[in-house]
């Protein structure tokens, strides 16, 4: 079988040239992403744009075959005819092969059009930065599709190709209900398809959503630049095109990207695979086996200056001094009595080269932080969606949709309770104006402080603002009031306050005061809540039996122990223990879409996804009740989270 350089892997050289020879070598490299594109195009509704798109190019004949001789075949008898619309469209040029989302025919002229599932403003938005260089988050789109371009007129110079990207309208609005739903998503022999549902004719599905975006110019642009790598973009093509057939590796320079590289194993590796990430840096940096077990800069919270010093050949934490993480235009500030970033960074580089594994804590900060809150004590936490085409009427592509919130309570004796939850799996509706309703319920019978982890929170509820100001929703004026009470506005609001109850942030409050090795980097609360619960032996005790009835209440959990340990006497993170949703049940009983590979809701991309599936997938009732379940624990979860990280502090600082 011939080895083909596809758009996918062009794709992958540009995001780095030496994985191509991963990749090339799959069978032997570990790689971390081989799901990672599917769940990001079902959480987002990659599958149903595509399928959209089609409807708006009608009467086309669609290439279903995955042989890659037979789709040419098909589609050069196509092109054939003066006048023909072309899905799947199949191009060969040497060992160079594509599949083009949609092509437009009409004599010698040929309209590429490349689907994606990206919004713009047509009128607000560019695809050229300020220094006239194609912006970072545009750059994949296209140079997908200037390699398209390039194929197809490579092997038909005949032909006059014009190239577009047709992507989510931002300014567009959904004229009918459930257009979302018109789309469902099922598994086939392992592959995921679409099922057409109910009227789809083009009055069916209302104003369009999706525009086309000319972009010769910007390929033209493309052409002009001297990639690092090569000395023109057709030689760029043909480096790429020999590193993946003939499988010869490129050789990259080891920097920041790495970090987030998929072929980096981690931990013990079941099926035996290389790591490349190892390999590059034993290639590149002369690491040694042992090099792989000290503290990389790559792992330093919130650092900007990564490749400049690996660059340098300076590669660990502790080959890094205050004054290399200072900027040279920062000014002390004498006032601070918080951990500033060089701050904190020192803190993770001293504990992890002194092999300190203490936590710090500012107890006076913090204190002084606490006596600024009023009990009751409000802990919240939204998972949320925003997706291409939306659910319902009325709303915008990727239009934030807020589906569920969890709430506990802590009172002043230290009676902790899940007193309240929302959420709305039923397909088709749009939640956002009942979830603020039922949250404003809980929230609005006393002056308690309420606290969230991370911004997210605020931004929800200011585009829930936003939404209710542009709605006809009668009680508005009320809900847009209370909203302002309880956050502060975004830089992007037109109108300016902040709350009387403005939520205090806790990850802000981790960040200024607490630091614990097991963190590393991350300020995450998956990260700093097991690393709090190893130091506390409070919560160990406390939490090491069953805790809910009498002392804490839950709505989800009765006999959930959440301190349990691993063979090392280290606290196993509580997300660990969430079990998957369907176990238990028989596959016949199930769809066959996996919300993961191990089918649990431990995170908000993977809560974001099942709510997506809800809305989009034909489910059984069985797995819609579990799905309904799964999430009212995990988002439970979030909230006690928050809980025990106030608990543990409560009882270091009193």
């Amino acid at each position: 079988m011939s080895k083909y350089l596809t758009k996918s892997k062009f794709k992958l050289g540009l995001e780095c040239p030496t994985k191509l020879y991963y990749e090339s070598h799959k069978s032997k490299y570990y790689n971390s992403s081989l799901e990672d594109s599917f769940l990001m195009a079902l959480a987002e509704g990659g599958f149903q744009v595509g399928e959209l798109a089609k409807l708006y190019y009608p009467n086309g004949v669609d290439i279903e075959t995955l042989d890659h001789d037979k789709a040419v075949e098909q589609t050069d008898r196509l092109l054939e005819q003066d006048d023909v619309t072309i899905y799947e469209a199949a191009f060969r040029y040497e060992n160079l092969f594509i599949r083009a989302d949609i092509v437009v025919k009409s004599g010698n002229k040929i309209k590429l059009i490349e689907v994606k599932a990206k919004s713009i403003n047509k009128e607000a938005d560019s695809f050229i930065g300020k220094k006239g260089n194609i912006k970072p988050d545009w750059k994949p789109y296209l140079y997908d599709i200037a390699f398209q371009k390039y194929v197809i007129t490579s092997s038909n110079p005949d032909f006059e190709v014009s190239s577009y990207l047709l992507l989510a309208d931002k300014t567009a609005v959904a004229t009918v209900e459930g257009l979302n739903q018109k789309f469902l998503l099922t598994n086939e022999n392992g592959r995921t398809k679409v099922v057409l549902n109910g009227d789809v004719s083009l009055k069916a599905l209302g104003d369009r959503i999706l525009t086309e975006v000319i972009v010769e110019n910007e390929i033209d642009s493309i052409h002009d630049i001297k990639p690092e790598e090569a000395d023109s973009f057709e030689n760029l093509i043909e480096l790429y095109s020999k590193s993946y057939t003939d499988e010869r590796k490129i050789h990259s320079a080891v920097g920041a990207k790495c970090a987030s590289c998929e072929f980096k194993v981690k931990g013990q590796n079941e099926d035996g695979k290389l790591s490349g990430f190892h390999e590059c840096w034993k290639s590149d940096a002369k690491f040694s086996d042992n090099d792989f077990e000290r503290a990389s800069i790559l792992s330093l919270w919130d650092f900007r200056k990564k490749d400049a010093y690996i660059k340098d050949g300076k590669y660990f934490l502790n080959e890094l001094k205050r004054e290399d993480l200072e900027s040279k235009s920062s000014k002390p500030k004498p006032n601070s009595t918080y951990l500033s970033r060089v701050d904190r960074q020192m803190l993770q580089i001293e504990k992890l080269t002194q092999k300190d594994s203490e936590h710090f804590i500012d107890v006076d900060g913090l204190k002084d932080e606490m006596n600024k809150w009023e009990y009751p004590l409000h802990f919240i936490d939204f998972e949320t969606s925003a997706v291409a085409i939306p659910f319902s009427k009325g709303r915008r592509p990727y239009e934030q949709v807020a589906f569920q919130f969890s709430h506990h309570i802590v009172y002043e004796d230290g009676i902790v309770e899940h007193v309240g939850e929302w959420i709305n799996p039923n397909r088709g509706e749009f939640p956002n104006f009942n979830f603020v309703r039922a949250l404003k319920k809980e929230l609005e019978s006393d002056g308690g402080t309420i606290f969230r982890y991370a911004p997210h929170e605020n931004s929800i509820l200011n585009a829930i603002y936003k939404q209710l100001i542009d709605s006809d929703e009668k009680d508005k004026s009320e809900l847009c009031e209370w909203i302002k009470t309880i956050t502060h506005s975004t830089k992007s609001s037109s109108d300016k306050w902040v709350g009387v109850r403005d939520m205090v942030d806790l990850w802000d409050l981790v960040k200024k005061y607490y630091y614990h090795p097991q963190m590393g980097g991350s300020n995450s609360i998956k990260d700093v809540l097991p690393a709090i619960l190893q130091e506390s032996s409070h919560l160990q005790e406390k939490y090491s039996r069953p805790i809910y009835g009498d002392e804490i209440k839950s709505l989800n959990f009765s006999k959930q122990i959440w301190i349990t340990f691993d063979r090392d006497s280290k606290v196993i993170n509580p997300y660990l223990l969430l079990q998957q949703v369907n176990k238990g049940y028989k596959n016949e009983d199930l769809d066959n879409l996996m919300l993961g590979e191990d089918g649990v809701i431990a995170d908000g991309g993977a809560a974001m996804i099942a709510y997506a599936k809800m809305q989009f997938s034909e489910m059984s009732e069985i797995e819609r009740d579990n799905t309904t379940k799964a999430l009212l624990k995990y988002c439970e979860l979030d909230t006690f989270a928050m809980v025990l990280i106030w608990e543990a502090w409560n009882k270091w600082c009193n």
